[in-house]
């Protein structure tokens, strides 16, 4: 078991669903991820994975129109709040049947049954779940969901803020974000190979939001986040990319390419 290599796969929003309309679910787009990464296990029994996706067109566009993310107080909102939980988990249906299918051992799991947050931060959730799952070989998913919040009442966390709190208890060697771009663009439309603590400043106006609707923010919030973990957990990488292309999440998962931008740590 010492040879086994724990990875974060996200399935973005922006990929397995069409963000500018409500519910609309991209099957095929996630059936061949899914096929592309049960076929990447089959290559390298050593290789885990940790799947998680964003809520799209599903739990975003609840969620905007209730304000679920700012707090959740009136008997109003928390039936929003109620709402939001279901559009998550309908998505949620969608993408582990896709996995299922491909043939990956997946096993769902629900962050809002014990996610807790504090005025909008993920302060706690049950890992052991997750931990047994991949103990014995299986293969767990996540998603961007509502939470209990003791400041706001309620909230939403997203799938990135769920990799963050797990991967500083699991300690992933990789953690792959998909989206419909194929990278982290700078000011002239290309695409920047690689992104640290020490260059962040200066690209950072050129990253805007995301198309669509997005509660939890957009690319510029996704990146910060992401580098503060590369300073937190040793030897991380992390990469944003596009996964529209046939066979770009398999090769990266073999090791064979290294597509879009890479975020790591400025002493790696």
């Amino acid at each position: 078991m010492s040879n086994v290599t724990l990875t974060f796969v996200k399935l973005g929003g922006s990929f397995i669903t069409d963000k500018r309309a409500a519910e609309s679910f991209h099957a095929e787009a996630t059936a061949r991820a899914a096929r592309e990464m049960a076929a990447a296990c089959a290559n390298d029994p050593n290789l885990r994975l940790l799947i998680g996706h964003g809520s799209g067109s599903f739990g975003h566009t609840a969620a905007e129109r209730y304000g679920t993310m700012r707090g959740v107080r009136t008997k109003a909102d928390w039936r929003g709040f109620a709402e939001v939980a279901l559009a998550a988990r309908k998505l949620n249906n969608l993408v582990t049947e896709a996995l299922h299918a491909a043939g990956l051992p997946i096993v769902s799991i629900q962050p809002s049954a014990s996610a807790r947050c504090f005025d909008g931060h993920l302060a706690r959730m049950d890992d052991k779940a997750i931990k047994s799952t991949l103990k014995h070989g299986l293969t767990p998913l996540v998603y961007g969901d509502v939470a209990f919040d003791t400041l706001r009442g309620g909230t939403i966390i997203s799938t990135e803020a769920i990799f963050f709190y797990l991967a500083e208890r699991l300690h992933p060697t990789r953690i792959f974000l998909l989206g419909e771009v194929e990278g982290v663009y700078d000011v002239h439309g290309a695409i920047i190979p690689r992104i640290t603590t020490g260059n962040f400043e200066s690209i950072a106006g050129a990253l805007g939001g995301s198309h669509g609707t997005d509660v939890t923010g957009g690319m510029a919030s996704k990146v910060r986040t992401m580098l503060t973990l590369t300073e937190r957990v040793p030897h991380l990488q992390i990469r944003i990319f596009g996964g529209t292309a046939p066979g770009t999440l398999e090769a990266a998962l073999r090791g064979e390419s290294a597509p879009g931008t890479l975020i790591e740590s400025e002493t790696q």
